[in-house]
């Protein structure tokens, strides 16, 4: 039985946010939401955990200053915690950010539905799990919601907004609020489905240019080329719907569908799944991607990645002014 709605935070009254676990992921929105001004609890019990997090802030400061999304000069401080009662206690928003094992977070749900206030919305960060399926016989099921990033945390805008059977659509405006005072770019689904959005396109998409390698069509380097010099340019602009709707002369998408649906029909119908569990697989995609790289160390290729991503967000603020 879900508790009765107390009435969620609005950004402004949000001053004070747990971070739960400082992977990757977690400390992104750690960066973000102190970024954005607010004081950040920070939980983990990993022993090198504060160490990792201040360094992944250090090193995202520097583009979220270029990018607007940092207020202060120099990171400031945060509370790093191994107890989680004392990380949610008195904090006005929860960001979740765990591994992705359902057994993990139904405990750590059950956790926080008994330790954190019940008026604070607590998101997930989940990149793939539904939230009915992690707040079952929870009291506070009704504030939990799914805020699933895209990465880099601290400068893509893409938030995956909803909830499950239980979540209170007002828990899910208010989360939406807060991402929206941040400057992400919430993207709201219609119903739970494992995957959200984006992950499914570009599972998608993986799983067709790791078919396209392991058929020998093409190397890691060539499907590489192919995205970024061809449809990459355009998806980074109108995405897909549009673009096919562009690509459709006068008549838009519908010319489109009626002109091309036979041809894109045959290609779906010619793919397959390749397995991607195959260890043989496996290394030839990393010793191609080794080569396509140059051995170059992944950091630097991160560093290049979030310099040209800075370029291309700027861009796309450009355009949005037309």
């Amino acid at each position: 039985m879900a508790a009765e709605h107390r009435g969620w935070r609005r950004p402004e009254q949000v001053r004070r946010v747990a971070v739960v676990g400082a992977g990757l992921i977690g400390s992104g929105w750690l960066a973000a939401f102190l970024g954005h001004g607010l004081a950040v609890e920070l939980y983990d019990p990993s022993p090198d955990a504060a160490e990792k997090a201040r360094a992944h802030v250090a090193q995202a400061w520097p583009a979220m200053i270029a990018r607007g999304l940092a207020r202060d000069a120099a990171p400031p401080a945060f509370s790093v915690h191994t107890d989680l009662g004392r990380a949610v206690a008195g904090v006005d928003f929860v960001q979740e950010s765990t591994p992705e094992r359902a057994d993990l977070k139904r405990a750590l749900f059950a956790e926080l539905d008994r330790l954190a206030a019940p008026d604070v919305v607590v998101a997930s960060s989940t990149s793939s799990l539904p939230i009915s399926e992690l707040v079952t016989e929870l009291a506070t099921a009704n504030r939990f919601v799914l805020g699933h990033p895209f990465n880099p945390v601290h400068l893509m805008p893409l938030v995956e907004l909803g909830g499950g059977e239980a979540t209170d659509p007002a828990a899910i405006d208010a989360a939406q609020a807060l991402y929206v005072a941040m400057g992400k770019h919430p993207v709201r689904l219609r119903r739970e489905i494992f995957g959200h959005i984006a992950n499914r396109l570009t599972s998608a998409m993986f799983r067709e240019a790791v078919s396209l390698v392991a058929s020998g069509t093409a190397s890691v380097e060539d499907v590489d080329a192919a995205i970024r010099y061809g449809p990459a340019l355009k998806w980074a602009i109108q995405g897909q719907f549009t673009t096919f709707h562009t690509s459709g002369g006068d008549g838009g998408l519908a010319a489109f569908l009626k002109h091309f649906s036979p041809g894109v029909i045959r290609r779906w119908e010619s793919m397959t799944t390749p397995d991607l569990a195959d260890p043989e697989l496996q290394a030839l995609l990393v010793r191609q991607m080794a080569e396509a790289t140059a051995d170059r160390p992944v950091a630097e290729l991160a560093k290049a990645q979030d310099r040209a991503l800075l370029a291309l967000l700027q861009i796309l603020d450009e355009r949005s002014d037309e």
